[in-house]
């Protein structure tokens, strides 16, 4: 497998993947940290696997999603993904046992604002400066496929910024989310401070920011945080339910476009940026996959559409 570099925006890159089994476990020989199971209509299961230690978050969990998100996750096979954790626990944050900079950061480094704006890419600040839940949410926001987060239990820290960048958030009644950092003396990270006032509002967000509370799974839904609390026992099955409706008899190329249209355009200056771009999206996916779903609808039958997400025609300018 090979993995693409960091999008700033969802689906712009096609990494070579290997081929997803259906009702497998197709992440056992690869990952270390995480679980993979994806059934028969393509809704990927990935579980965070450490439940030992409340699946807190370490380097190689980073690594393994980031991969997850980069690679395997663009298999036509996948067509939605889940996430969710293993035992009782979503994600207790960044695991703080680990020796030296807890964050895998290289402290020697002196950098500049400019240089990280021009060489974020390139070594020593790839590796030893990069915030590591930012390259994780990178890799998510990327994804042009629905991505949905099953909170089963606590999500503090990573634990709760890795979730924004999914475009929606279930939770357990037993779910506590927490924007702790203020408690350890550092800040929101993971691009949370993108995510998260367009998700609940900068008021919000700053109040929970500034608190460093840990919020019940019903404050967080009223924040408009979450899009719904269910029974423990139903979460993780009404997620993927939802995914399920998401992609069963869609387009995934189409599907695809959608994703990018509506987190790029939500930012865009002026209405005519995103006519632009819808403009592209519609030509393109109207020679596709879109010829396919006019002539069913006239023959009154299912349609069977071909298209690939993992290989979406650009509609945004490179610069």
């Amino acid at each position: 497998m090979t993995s693409s570099p960091d999008q700033p925006s969802a689906g712009h890159h096609t990494p070579d993947t290997p081929d997803a089994a259906d009702t497998a476990d197709t992440g056992a020989a690869a990952y270390e940290t995480i679980d993979v199971e994806v059934d028969t209509d393509g809704v990927c299961t990935v579980t965070l696997n450490r439940p030992e230690v409340l699946n807190s978050f370490t380097l190689t969990m980073a690594r393994d999603l980031e991969r997850f998100f980069l690679t395997d996750a663009y298999d036509d096979a996948v067509r939605a993904v889940v996430l969710t954790g293993a035992g009782r626990a979503f994600c207790a944050g960044m695991d703080l046992s680990a020796t030296g900079n807890v964050f895998g950061l290289d402290e020697s480094l002196v950098p500049t604002p400019e240089d990280v704006r021009d060489h974020y890419a390139e070594p020593p600040f790839q590796d030893g400066l990069r915030d590591t839940g930012g390259k994780v949410t990178l890799a998510i926001h990327a994804l042009p496929k629905p991505v949905i987060a099953a909170i089963n239990g606590p999500a503090v820290g990573i634990g709760a910024t890795m979730t924004l960048a999914m475009d929606l958030r279930l939770a357990s009644t037993r779910a506590r989310i927490g924007f702790v950092f203020g408690r350890l003396g550092i800040v929101p990270e993971a691009c949370s401070s993108w995510f998260l006032p367009r998700i609940v509002g900068i008021q919000q967000a700053l109040e929970w920011v500034y608190s460093a509370d840990i919020l019940t799974a019903e404050q967080a839904l009223a924040g408009r945080l979450l899009r719904s609390v269910h029974e423990p026992d139903d979460l993780v099955g009404a997620a993927q339910e939802l995914a399920r409706s998401f992609v069963v008899g869609r387009s995934a190329t189409a599907l695809g476009l959608a994703k990018q249209l509506l987190y790029r355009n939500g930012a865009a200056g002026h209405p005519l940026d995103a006519h632009l771009s819808d403009t592209l999206a519609m030509f393109h996916s109207s020679v596709g996959d879109g010829k396919e779903g006019v002539a069913a609808f006239l023959d009154k039958r299912s349609p069977v559409f071909t298209g690939s997400a993992a290989d979406l025609p650009r509609i945004f300018p490179t610069s």
